[in-house]
């Protein structure tokens, strides 16, 4: 039974030492190079005597940010990335809420890290490369390890205004790649590169399946993305078989026809998570690279990473949601109603998570962590965990799970209870929509729709939504803008564009 995920990491190194494991845009390194770095940096850690404290790292897209990662476990703590793109005052929130033993940065950030005044807790991954390997330190770290102990943690935004961080373990990530290799029958042969920045749960995948499997990933960089073509073209040619994204960077190679040229054919699991994946998107992507199977994976960073997962069989109409499937092995969900019991038939209720892959909870926030982690309420015979998503799905005809939208999502407006969801799957299907976002003016009552297309479509969009919506859903006021912020976990940013409607409300005073 593996306990720590360095087990992955050593069984590959033996198996093949010289095979490319990782790599971006300078530099490739083997198996026997990763586990020889990992080890330098982890016995430099070791002699800081922070044993089981988290340690924060201003990570990049690079290897030099992932080797730090396995350093640091080697060390026997637990890794925190956090973007080096992400605004200085949010980095220092997240370093206040952990305390960290050490703070990790590469020498090219030192601007960075100056500015959090962390000058007793920082130190470069630089100088951690020159350590001495110290083999009888890095044994005992292991004799102690435990396989519930803390793996990395993830920072997500709080209702408060204060970030959460979801603390996972070795055996919730475990758990992971075993289901995701036995699922998807990924071998030694696998390719996968990687799209997602390392704060972000979905490069949890990539990672750990690269690992796990002795395969390779490539680091793709984030300039790629502007550029579709050139990102098919890096696909191609690095033989790249597997792809775990976030369904808005499929959605961009679809906006902008990255595959009408090239068509990277060794692509054989296509991925996506993050938001719902607007049909169309999905029909480009089918239309051509047909030899490969499409996947759509559903899960919050507290079930690690994902919980369910649904390998299209079928084809399906513009205006038809994909469903998120059923729950891997060793998963269950419950869809709860409102009164906390199984949900009939065809009745939309909260999706709740149980199983190895809850996570711990949040970090030195028990408030938060009991509200979400709580008991099974369909029983009290003993300590049985659920994690309440806020999700809100419904099983089809097919018994596969459907997404139907967020607990806070759901409006009630001139009387009716409407899903946001639904109005912004209507506006997707329009061919010249790139993408939408539904949020309430709970001070004005209206539905406001933000749309992102190449002009403004006010008029053509309510003459569609017409026809196949009631009126009182139909969106009381639209802005076109031509880009819809995104967070860093490239979402749209619901919250941003709320605080745009107050900020309008407050100039209207």
């Amino acid at each position: 039974m593996v306990c720590n995920v360095l087990e992955y990491l050593e069984q590959a190194g033996e198996k093949y030492p010289d095979k490319c494991a990782f790599a971006d845009t300078t530099k490739r390194m083997s198996y026997t190079e990763v586990v020889d770095t990992a080890r330098r940096i982890g016995s430099g850690i070791l002699k800081r005597g922070i044993q089981g404290r988290p340690v924060v790292v201003i990570a990049d897209r690079d290897l030099e940010s992932l080797m730090s990662f396995f350093g640091i476990v080697y060390a026997g703590s637990f890794y925190v990335p956090v973007d080096k793109a992400l605004p200085v005052e949010r980095m220092k929130t997240i370093i206040q809420v952990m305390d960290p033993g050490l703070i990790l940065y590469q020498g090219k950030d030192s601007k960075v890290a100056e500015q959090l005044g962390e000058t007793d807790k920082i130190l470069t991954i630089e100088e951690l490369l020159e350590s001495d390997i110290d083999h009888e330190a890095l044994e005992q770290v292991r004799a102690e390890h435990l396989s519930t102990l803390p793996l990395y943690i993830m920072f997500t935004s709080g209702s408060t205004g204060v970030p959460k961080g979801v603390v996972v373990s070795h055996g919730s990530v475990v758990d992971l790649v075993e289901q995701f290799t036995r699922s998807f029958c990924f071998d030694e042969n696998e390719i996968f590169a990687n799209q997602a920045p390392f704060d972000f749960d979905v490069s949890v995948k990539d990672i750990y399946l690269t690992i796990k499997n002795a395969g390779t990933m490539y680091i793709i960089p984030k300039s790629m993305f502007i550029m579709p073509k050139k990102l098919m073209q890096y696909l191609e040619e690095n033989k790249v078989t597997t792809i775990i994204w976030a369904a808005s960077a499929l959605g961009v190679v679809a906006t902008f026809k990255g595959l009408d040229k090239i068509k990277p054919l060794t692509l054989k699991n296509i991925m996506f998570s993050g938001e719902v994946l607007p049909m169309k998107v999905l029909h480009y992507w089918q239309a051509n690279l047909s030899q490969a199977a499409y996947v759509n994976l559903y899960g919050p960073t507290e079930i690690t990473c994902n919980c369910t997962y649904y390998k299209v069989d079928r084809e399906f109409a513009i205006d038809e949601v994909l469903p998120i499937g059923n729950a891997f092995f060793n998963t269950e969900i419950l869809l709860l109603d409102e009164n906390n019991q199984k949900a009939a038939p065809g009745q939309v209720g909260e999706i709740c998570v149980r199983g190895e892959s809850l996570a711990l909870g949040y970090y030195n926030n028990r408030e938060a962590t009991e509200k979400a982690f709580c008991q099974n309420p369909l029983h009290d015979f003993y300590r049985d965990m659920i994690y309440r998503t806020g999700d809100m799905g419904f099983y089809n005809e097919k018994g596969e799970l459907v997404f139907a939208s967020r607990k806070d999502h759901q409006i009630k407006h001139m009387g009716h209870r409407i899903e946001l969801a639904e109005i912004e799957i209507q506006v997707n299907i329009l061919e010249f929509i790139k993408k939408c976002c539904c949020v309430y003016d709970d001070k004005r009552e209206k539905i406001v729709l933000f749309y992102e297309s190449d002009g403004e479509h006010e008029v053509e969009i309510i003459e569609e939504l017409q026809k196949k919506l009631p009126k009182y859903m139909c969106p009381n006021r639209m802005i076109y803008m031509e880009k819809i912020p995104m967070n860093s976990h490239e979402k749209m940013d619901r919250v941003k564009l709320k605080k745009m409607l107050g900020e309008e409300a407050y100039a209207e005073k």
